[in-house]
């Protein structure tokens, strides 16, 4: 776990799969062909708390859905790619337009779609729900399933291994 924890004070960049990560996985569509997608609000604070200390935040997602753009717009998030399958162009676009390392970022992930870039950062991550062969190439996996606050226990990880979790608590004691 040390290993994990010196992984972890490297990063500056924290990218997230949709589907099975920041959701259940489930998906939804009314008769009219609508997709709904339910997040977590533990996940969202979780994540604008992690950009506050310094570290980015980008999306990486095999599917397009307006409720994702949406969500992550409310986020703040700007690195937002959708409907690449291929994930390694978005993965490099981003790491080139931040100015890092493949090392100084983190990549959390659910299904095979994934592993190209896991195993490319310098932390992979694996939701506690994710199929077997993910958590095979995975550093570390969660205790909780996606979609249900995984994110925000890597958040509050992370933040933890760069020595900014009791900083940021600290303002909601005030």
């Amino acid at each position: 776990m040390q290993l994990v924890v010196e992984k972890a004070k490297k990063l500056k960049l924290l990218i997230l799969d949709v589907d099975g990560v920041l959701t259940d996985g489930k998906l939804f569509f009314d008769n009219d062909g609508n997709e709904y997608k339910s997040f977590h609000a533990q996940d969202g604070h979780g994540i604008k708390m992690l950009r506050q200390t310094g570290v980015e935040v980008a999306v990486i997602s095999g599917r397009k859905s307006k409720s994702v753009a949406l969500r992550m717009k409310n986020l703040g998030i700007e690195h937002v790619y959708q409907g690449h399958e291929n994930k390694i162009a978005a993965f490099n676009e981003i790491i080139g337009l931040i100015g890092i390392t493949p090392e100084q970022a983190a990549h959390v992930g659910d299904d095979v779609i994934d592993l190209p870039v896991m195993i490319r950062v310098g932390l992979a991550i694996a939701v506690n729900d994710a199929n077997f062969a993910v958590k095979q190439h995975a550093d570390w996996c969660t205790t909780l399933p996606g979609g249900q606050g995984a994110v925000r226990e890597v958040c509050d990880f992370i933040m933890q291994a760069q020595g900014h979790f009791d900083e940021m608590l600290n303002a909601y004691l005030k």
